[in-house]
């Protein structure tokens, strides 16, 4: 079965207080919903329309793990910390066998 993937690709971050908010919920959050942070901010080289602000990668054993963690009560709670805090790309990808 494919794996799941949250990546996160932050554009600015307005508000650090909301972000420090929304990490204290969401890792906790991420870790009830089986998921095992890979990277976070840390070094990045950006190209093309990329820009090189933090960015996250987390993995759930399935697709549809990654899915249920993101429409879980706790990480919405940590959604609703982070608000207008920032402004970033998030998806949720399936892996390859």
């Amino acid at each position: 079965m494919a794996k799941g993937y949250w990546v996160s690709a932050y554009r600015t971050i307005s508000d650090p207080a909301k972000l420090a908010a929304y990490n204290k919920l969401a890792g906790p959050a991420v870790r009830a919903g089986g998921g095992r942070t890979l990277a976070r901010g840390g070094r990045a080289v950006a190209h093309d329309a990329g820009i090189a602000e933090r960015t996250v990668l987390v993995e759930f054993d399935t697709f549809e793990q990654a899915v249920a963690a993101h429409e879980s009560a706790a990480y919405q709670e940590a959604l609703v910390a982070l608000s207008d805090g920032v402004e970033r790309d998030f998806r949720i990808i399936e892996g390859i066998d």
